[in-house]
């Protein structure tokens, strides 16, 4: 058998990892191999490296220490039947038996399949393995049945028997109870088969109003992001065509098999190594275009997990007519999002009860902190407690608190809390020649997918569906062009025209959320907005100027009209009034100064990649050079315009 480590007690208790020519590091950080939830554990504790001397253990300058067979070490050349101990958590080391090898493939660097042998197939690896990753393999898979062979990563994932599965809080992974709001122009164009899996009736609800991104009148689905993950991953374990590794992609131990694949695809995220790694090719990314004044702008967020009491009709009405607090949830459950000034993303930090020390824990990973028997909301990766629950009279607290009652949740409805940094860039491309093909290899091509290509501010809810998009765009763009030969810059115009596109779209009302501008013209942050309404207090009105209460009302009242048709059920004017007055004047004044979401600008026509697909979509080709070619009579003789598949020919024969 191999050498496996297998864990003893703790949360990795039964579980085993297959050893390789891979270093498999422990620690409380999210990417180690093994994620050690024991406080006493460092962020980098330990690592097991492929030596001549066999598989040796080696501290990497711990806090606490690593012990094998209760002797602490700094290096140790595993033996069978070791146990190792890093914190309260213990793993045993079983040996290969020299007589019997079964070689994990998914730990070795090398092709998976002589080019020469499968000429036909399509081999591509696909880096990042979240909803983007896994609804691109499964749309190829399915376009280009039994001609693509595709292997995808991710390090989130862990092995379950024969199958892949997500890590779960024990193993550090605690960012999947999110929900995520999917456009119907989105899910219409996933299969039938990928539908199916996704949306059985206790999986989503609708609670947004059908827009201009709703295709037959169909309106948003609101999921989380667990079930989807799990959903799309549960399919791929049953596709043979697609090959899962669960272990973190690093482009630099993987230069000799990359040289046999045709495609690279890189969805690992906005924070992409592997797209840094090949920034040559992809271009420095421009953040001035989301810059006021010189300074590139980033919003931080507090994601409450929460349980709200209200109806739907009135969670979107509270919403939409504000810029402070954004509730995305399902059926109720979900996160409660608090856009936070310049001083309250400072005070974001957690302490340590132990070492009396400040850690940035839950503003710079982000962890998750959740409600503990005691009260307190405590990162189980770290040990940390968030700081401003614990000084339950901090400014910060009694406006989280605030937040919670406009949205009817009970303080003891709030289960967890993390945060987000949330800016963006402009990129200048999305598809790159990696490597040109030679005599031996078929030429490689990159391509930029999801967060990792358009990393959106989520606020008004396009990142997934931007990504979503973008794979199915690659996808159908490959089941045009690939023929068994070498792949062409041409192949993929339609694919950068659509990805250039839903960049300008979704990143314009990204904007748009990020800052407003005054009647006199002037652009500014809205969390400075936010932050100068706190600093000039409440306005109880006048006989000139109404309340901040009675002008909030008239808001509402009108985004009310405008969704009524759209959204039944919305509250009426006492209802609204009444719910309204349990705030504090403090609190009624930031909600008034924030402004409602800026539908107006941007609502109107929605990015369709399905415009750069449609069959008979013209493509121009030049007039042939041989002045006895006739093109047809009623076209201009500079040029005919033929439909893809004889354009592509006509190209060919050229």
């Amino acid at each position: 058998m191999p050498s496996v480590i297998v864990g003893r007690t703790g949360p990795f208790t039964g579980q085993s990892v297959v050893l390789g020519s891979a270093p498999l590091t422990f620690g409380r950080k999210g990417e180690n191999g093994v994620v050690i939830v024991s406080p006493n554990a460092s962020r980098l504790h330990a690592e097991i490296v492929a030596e001549d001397a066999g598989f040796v253990l080696y501290d990497r300058n711990s806090r606490n220490g690593t012990f094998v067979n209760d002797q602490r070490i700094t290096r140790h050349v595993l033996r069978p039947n070791d146990c190792i101990q890093i914190g309260e958590e213990t793993f045993l080391f079983e040996a290969q038996d020299a007589m019997e090898t079964i070689m994990d493939l998914s730990l070795l660097d090398v092709p998976r399949m002589n080019a020469s042998a499968a000429p036909d197939v399509l081999r591509v690896t696909i880096t990042g393995g979240g909803p983007v990753g896994l609804a691109f393999a499964l749309a190829l898979e399915t376009m280009l049945h039994g001609r693509v062979a595709i292997t995808l990563y991710d390090g989130r994932w862990i092995k379950n028997g024969p199958t892949v599965v997500w890590k779960d809080e024990t193993h550090g992974n605690v960012r999947r109870q999110q929900v995520v709001t999917i456009q119907s122009r989105q899910y219409l164009g996933l299969s039938d088969e990928v539908q199916s899996a996704l949306f059985d009736a206790d999986a989503y609800s609708e609670m947004w109003p059908v827009g201009p991104d709703s295709v037959d009148g169909r309106p948003p689905r609101n999921i989380r992001i667990a079930h989807l993950e799990d959903r799309l991953l549960e399919l791929a374990n049953k596709k043979a065509a697609i090959r899962l590794v669960p272990k973190r992609f690093d482009p630099s131990e993987h230069q000799n098999r990359l040289s046999q694949e045709h495609l690279l695809v890189i969805c690992e995220g906005g924070r992409s190594r592997t797209r840094e790694y090949y920034a040559d090719r992809f271009g420095a990314a421009d953040a001035s275009i989301y810059s006021l004044d010189g300074e590139h702008l980033q919003d931080v967020v507090l994601g409450l997990r929460v349980k709200s009491k209200l109806p739907d009709p009135m969670s979107v009405l509270l919403t939409v007519s504000q810029n402070r607090f954004l509730l995305n949830s399902l059926r109720g459950e979900g996160f409660l999002n608090m856009r936070l000034t310049r001083e309250e993303a400072h005070n974001v930090i957690g302490i340590d009860p132990v070492r009396h020390a400040f850690e940035e824990c839950i503003a710079a990973r982000p962890c998750v902190m959740s409600r503990e028997e005691d009260n307190e909301f405590r990162c189980p990766t770290h040990g940390t407690l968030f700081l401003p629950a614990l000084l339950r009279s901090s400014p910060l607290w009694k406006r989280i608190r605030e937040g919670l009652k406009l949205f009817d949740v009970a303080e003891d409805d709030l289960s967890a809390i993390t945060s987000f940094r949330l800016d963006m860039v402009q990129r200048p491309r999305f598809t790159a020649q990696l490597s040109r093909p030679t005599a031996t290899s078929p030429g490689t091509y990159g391509f930029l997918l999801g967060d990792a290509a358009n990393a959106i501010h989520f606020w008004p809810g396009r990142g997934l569906n931007s990504g979503l998009a973008s794979a199915l765009s690659l996808a159908r763009s490959l089941s045009r062009a690939w023929q068994g030969g070498q792949l062409r810059d041409a192949d993929f115009i339609r694919h950068e025209a659509a990805m250039s596109m839903l960049q300008y779209r979704h990143k314009s009302r990204a904007w748009n959320a990020m800052v407003t501008t005054d009647e006199q013209g002037v652009t500014r942050a809205i969390k400075d907005i936010i932050a100068h309404s706190m600093e000039q207090g409440p306005d109880t009105g006048s006989a000139q100027q109404p309340s901040d209460l009675d002008a909030l009302l008239d808001r509402m009242r009108t985004i009310r009209e405008r969704l009524a048709s759209r959204l039944p059920g919305m509250p009426a004017d006492e209802e609204l009034r009444d719910h309204l007055a349990k705030l504090a004047p403090a609190t009624l004044r930031t909600l008034q100064e924030s402004g409602a979401w800026d539908t107006l600008i941007v609502g109107g026509e929605e990015a369709d990649i399905d415009l750069f697909y449609q069959s008979d979509s013209p493509v121009y080709v030049p007039r042939p050079a041989d002045p006895r070619s006739v093109a047809p009579a009623h076209v201009p003789q500079e040029a005919w315009f033929l439909n893809p598949h004889d354009a592509r020919q006509a190209a060919e024969a050229s």
